[in-house]
């Protein structure tokens, strides 16, 4: 995963020239059907429990997650396939998304689990 969107790269750049944006404090882990570097992560479902997931990052060079991430369900709310980082646990802005491992299917109430260090960020 390392599809930077359009917001994070401005971000960087700023960065870069010493212009001091506003990093983000902390990051969250949201679940999708798709994304595109404009707009980050597409298709984030709303409802049956879902909520985006506080996500902590260790490691020289790559990134990974350091703990198990559990996305809970009360009801069926279809099938995802990206997963995306943002700098809020609602709206804010996004920072990255990329393919999930594989498809994760929620057909009824039931938990979407990511492993530890199953998120790789690099910087290239």
């Amino acid at each position: 995963m390392a599809i930077l969107s359009d917001y994070a790269r401005n971000m960087l750049a700023r960065a870069l020239c010493a212009r001091a944006p506003s990093l983000p404090s902390t990051v969250f882990v949201a679940l999708g059907t798709g994304g595109t570097t404009a707009a980050g992560l597409s298709g984030e479902p709303t409802g049956n429990g879902y909520a985006r997931q506080r996500v902590t990052f260790t490691g020289t060079g790559q990134q990974r997650n350091v703990e198990t991430l559990r996305f809970v369900f009360s009801a069926a709310a279809g099938s995802f396939t990206y997963l995306g980082l943002y700098d809020a646990a609602t709206g804010g802005n996004p920072l990255a998304y990329g393919p999930l491992a594989q498809t994760a299917n929620v057909t009824g109430p039931g938990t979407v689990t990511i492993a530890a260090e199953a998120i790789t960020i690099n910087a290239t």
